[in-house]
């Protein structure tokens, strides 16, 4: 039988154990600590969708399995990559950009691994959608020619479809910039500007993930797609979306540090906008929504200022 591995008990990583024992095979969940899970079977962050019997937890390092998914947060993939011991391909299932280094995941691994086969899965999905087995589609990419797709063929239902793709940098890049729009969106709602607002800014800033993409070598179809345009519209309309009501207290008026709280933690978004700025200016590319969405989050201007510097920009021919 085959055997699937997730590093990674949060909610996303619980949901994708959830969604593997589906594919008929044997499943290990590797959580720090183990005992965490509930009475009535179900980890603490998806306390509604109990684990199938045929999910095992443990905090055993040692991994033996035909494909290991790795959802773990961006800060701690580094350090659980080192820990881990196996062979088996690895799917990094984590979002953004590491701001020390400005790597995304697949650079990590790089780093961490040299030579480890591995490739990145991201599309439009919250976790709890995807554990009570609801549609869904997302992309695996990898630098090598079939080896998403086998990936994606093994991994697949027809409830979670799974495409595949080469363009690993637009494929990262559309899910740490996603973050950062979504910031934004959540701003625009909470201060009160509008649906066409919300509308015009999710363009606009579509178009600055596009060209970014571009400057690093993807493809505009990528961000056109399920990684790209697919996650940018759940993350900026769903309001189960952290990164979302971040944003939407930041727009009421709230701190960072307050407005964290009312989201129930600290947004991907927030971290990923200070690298993402520094990344354009790298490549001349302008993002001027990445930027004040950095801007805003450091402290260094408020949201009326914001507002006012976007909506001053001269127009011209829409590109």
């Amino acid at each position: 039988m085959r055997q699937i591995a997730v590093i990674g008990a949060g909610a996303w990583g619980t949901a994708l154990a959830i969604h593997a024992a589906r594919t008929g095979a044997t499943v290990c969940l590797w959580a720090r600590d183990p005992a965490s899970r509930l009475t009535n079977g179900a980890m603490p962050r998806l306390s509604a969708h109990p684990l199938p019997a045929t999910v095992r937890v443990t905090d055993d390092v040692r991994i033996r399995a035909d494909v290991t998914l790795v959802a773990v947060p961006m800060q701690h993939l580094a350090s659980v990559l080192e820990q881990l011991e196996t062979t088996s391909p690895l799917a990094l299932c984590c979002k953004g950009l590491k701001p020390e280094s400005l790597h995304f995941p697949l650079d990590i691994l790089a780093a961490v691994r040299p030579g480890h086969v591995g490739a990145v899965l991201s599309g439009p999905n919250f976790a709890h959608e995807v554990a009570a087995g609801l549609p869904a589609a997302a992309v695996i990419a990898a630098k090598e020619q079939g080896h998403a797709r086998a990936l994606a063929d093994m991994l697949g239902t027809p409830a979670f479809r799974l495409y595949d793709s080469t363009d690993i940098i637009g494929v990262q890049l559309g899910g740490a910039a996603k973050n950062v729009i979504a910031i934004a969106a959540g701003v625009t709602i909470g201060a009160g500007l509008g649906e066409n607002a919300r509308a015009a800014l999710v363009t606009r800033g579509l178009g600055e993930i596009s060209r970014l993409a571009l400057a690093l070598g993807g493809e505009a179809a990528t961000v056109s797609g399920l990684s790209g345009l697919g996650d940018l519209l759940l993350t900026c309309t769903g309001t189960s979306s952290r990164n979302f009501r971040v944003g939407r207290a930041l727009g009421e008026g709230a701190s960072v540090g307050e407005a964290a709280v009312i989201a129930g933690g600290v947004a991907e978004g927030v971290v990923t906008s200070l690298a993402l700025t520094e990344l354009a200016c790298r490549y001349h590319v302008s993002v001027p929504i990445m930027e004040a969405v950095a801007a805003l989050v450091t402290g260094s201007a408020s949201v009326q200022d914001l507002m006012e510097q976007l909506l001053m920009r001269p127009v011209g021919a829409e590109a």
